[in-house]
Parts: C-alpha cells; structure tokens; sequence
C-alpha cells in the first residue's frame, strides 16, 4: 500500500482521550531526542487500562460460572434419564454447544484482560495459571462430562459416539484455540518495551495505527504511514498503546530506528548495550534485568 504523509496525528493520553493534532514533529522523528530518561523501575497499566481489565475477568468468570452450571445440568439430570431419548440427546448436545461457546467467550475475554494488565513472568506459578485459565476451565468445563457420557449406562452406543465426539471436538477447540495462550504478554516484556523506547528517544513515546498489530519508535517509519481507512496515526505511552490493544514494540525497531527515526547505528548499540536484559526480553530470551543500566545516548 503506498505511504501517506498527510495522516492526522492523534495524540492518546493515559485516560485514553485522544487530542488530534496535524504537525508531524516527534523527537524520533524529526532526530531531536532530548536524551533519555531514567526508566521505570516497572511498567504499570494506566487506571483506565486497569479497570477495563477487571470489569472483562469478572465477565469472563461469570460465563465460566454459567458454562459450568451448564455442565452440572447435564451431569445431573440429562444424564440420569431412562430412557434415554433422541430428544435427551439433543439435549446433551446443546449443552456441549453452550458450555462451548460461554468458555469460549470467556477465554477471550480473560486474554484480553491479560493484555490490558499482565502477569510477571518471574511469578511462574501465577504467571502460568493466569494465563491459561482459559484452557484449564475448558477442560474443567468438559472433561468430566465427556467421560461420564462414555461411561453412562442409560445411552446406547450411537448415543455415546455422536454425544462423545462433538463433546470432544468442541472441548479442543475452546481449550486449544480459544483458552490457551501461546505467547502471552508479561510485565517484564512491558517494562522492556518502556525502557528501550526512554532510552532510545528520551521520552516514552510511540506511534501505531488502529489496524496494526504492533506499536513503532517514531512516526516516520512507512508501516505508520500506510494508507488506512481513520488516515490516522495514534501517539501515546508504550502503556497507552497497550491500551490501544497493540501487542508489543516492533520487532522492526533496530533497523526501523536508523533507517527511518534519524538515529544512528551508534545509538542503537548504546541502548542494546545500556539495556541487554530488556533487549534479551523482546526477543524471548532469558535475561537478568539487573544488569541493565541506563548509560546517556548522543542526540542524533
């Protein structure tokens, strides 16, 4: 898609109040950082960010609770019946879809609630659990139905297989698909996301568009100048970005940083020198995040 220069600049502030501007000046991108900050001990999510976070897990745990409800319905009662009819079985099934769709629901809902605000990595048990929640109620959710369809002694073996099998296939699909996290965000990769970004251009400043998946160092990059249906770019904290539902910093941001923000190769080096614990943590690897230390960068 071909860049577009005149994008509006909208400017997100912790609460989430975007101010539109049309200047196109950042200290990134216009190679002015002011030098860098000291960074945040931690990252923190903003009030906003917060709230909406617990008002999704207690939705998502009020249809877990349903879902589960739904289950002890079936368990207890469906189950039980004898004989056990067409009308029963179709019964069962409706259950299997409805405990399906409530984990389903809720598992991303929970996610998004993790995005919003993050677990510590270094938590392991908390950080595993709070995670997968959603795959664990999934399985909670079915399992024990699944099994005690295959076991029951008042369903024939038709019943069984048809019951069985979509009881199975909608249990994968809630706990595999919609329930578990296979790369979930943390408070470390956050708080690197931050640290990189002060460093780097002396202020915590990024810029990302609605439809994007990742958030950039500075507003000149082409990914933010893209043609876009807003002909908007956002700016905002790496914690509003976040906010904004954007996943991470830019894998991009090294190369991004030289080529397109006015920073040198030197500078980049500095900042992978000054922060290599944080720099380790956005590229997955396991770092001790004691060892960073900001060292000043010159201004481009």
């Amino acid at each position: 898609m071909p860049e577009n220069s005149s994008k509006k600049v909208v400017h997100v502030d912790a609460s989430r109040k975007p101010a539109t501007t049309s200047s196109r000046s950042s200290a990134a991108a216009s190679g002015g950082a002011g030098g860098p900050e000291e960074p945040p001990a931690d990252w923190t999510p903003t009030p906003e960010a917060k709230g909406r976070a617990t008002r999704f897990r207690w939705i998502a745990v009020a249809l877990w609770v349903v879902a589960i409800a739904a289950e002890a319905f079936a368990i207890f009662w469906l189950l039980k019946q004898k004989p056990f009819t067409t009308g029963h079985l179709i019964g069962l099934i409706g259950a299997f879809v409805v405990i399906g769709v409530l984990s389903s629901v809720g598992s991303v809902l929970w996610k998004k609630a993790n995005r919003l605000d993050p677990a510590r990595r270094s938590d392991t048990v908390r950080f595993f659990v709070q995670n997968q929640l959603g795959a664990i109620i999934a399985i909670i959710a079915f399992v024990p139905l699944i099994i005690l369809v295959f076991t029951n002694k008042n369903m024939d073996g038709k019943q069984k297989a048809i019951a069985g099998s979509i009881g199975i296939v909608l249990a994968a699909v809630a706990a595999f698909v919609f329930g578990a996290d296979y790369n979930p965000p943390s408070v470390e990769q956050y708080t690197a996301e931050s640290n990189i970004v002060k460093q780097l251009t002396g202020s915590d400043e990024v810029f990302w568009t609605k439809s994007g998946s990742v958030f950039h160092v500075c507003q000149a990059v082409p990914d933010v100048n893209k043609t876009s249906k807003d002909n908007q770019i956002y700016q905002g904290t790496v914690a509003a970005a976040h906010d904004a539902g954007k996943s991470r910093l830019t894998m991009k941001w090294e190369s991004e940083a030289t080529k397109y923000c006015g920073y040198t190769q030197a500078q980049v080096d500095a900042v992978k020198t000054a922060l290599p614990g944080d720099v380790a943590t956005l590229n997955g690897e396991p770092a001790d995040s004691s060892t960073d230390a900001p060292v000043p960068t010159s201004t481009p």
